[in-house]
This record gives C-alpha cells, sequence and structure tokens, in this order.
C-alpha cells in the first residue's frame, strides 16, 4: 500500500558528497529508494524497523533537509523542495509503524 511516491535528493557518502534524485516510494513499514527514478532499477528499502528518527529539519529558501537516523545510528541526509514535505510524510508513517508496533508488543505480553 503506497502512501506516497515522489522525488527526494539523497545526499552520497561519496567524498563529495553531491546530491543525488531519486525515487521514492513511502509505504506503511518502509522507505524504498531507487537510483535514476526507475522502479526497474534495485531499490534500496529502509524499512521502519530499523529506523530510530527522522531529524535535523532545516528549511532553506528553496529546500527542507532533514536526517533519516537508523538505529545503528548511520545517517542518512535528504532534501526536498520546500512545498513537498516529504519529511512530516515520512514522519507521520513512522510514528503510525511504531505506534502499531508498540501496541501489538503490548498485547503479547
Amino acid at each position: 500500500e503506497v502512501i506516497r511516491e515522489g522525488e527526494l535528493e539523497k545526499r552520497s557518502d561519496s567524498l563529495f558528497q553531491l546530491w543525488k534524485k531519486k525515487l521514492v516510494v513511502l509505504t506503511k513499514d518502509s522507505l524504498s529508494l531507487f537510483p535514476d527514478g526507475h522502479k526497474r532499477a534495485k531499490g534500496k528499502e529502509l524499512g521502519f524497523g530499523s529506523i530510530l528518527k527522522v531529524d535535523c529539519v532545516e528549511r532553506t529558501g528553496k529546500y527542507i533537509y532533514f536526517t533519516i537516523v537508523t538505529k545503528d545510528r548511520k545517517e542518512i541526509d535528504f532534501r526536498c523542495p520546500d512545498q513537498s514535505c516529504w519529511n512530516a510524510s515520512i514522519t507521520m508513517a513512522l510514528i503510525d509503524f511504531q505506534n502499531k508496533r508498540a501496541i501489538q508488543d503490548f498485547k503479547s505480553r
């Protein structure tokens, strides 16, 4: 079930830290990133079970910058056009996932 699909820019891990456009698919369980805007290519899936939080939101005139922090403390930097609110969409989906998991854990005790 796709919540949102569109384009985000991710900062590369290389020495030059260039911004690269990615096709992003947000579902209730994960965020999938596809290179060069094509779902045909093999994407990278960030399951919400491995994400700790969405952090470091900064707004400039043109972009919103934010960081996804994984449970192993890896930081992945993104930016999106100011009005797109991708950071809010990802945060809300992550909170929903974490709440459902907490309820399941509570019921299983």
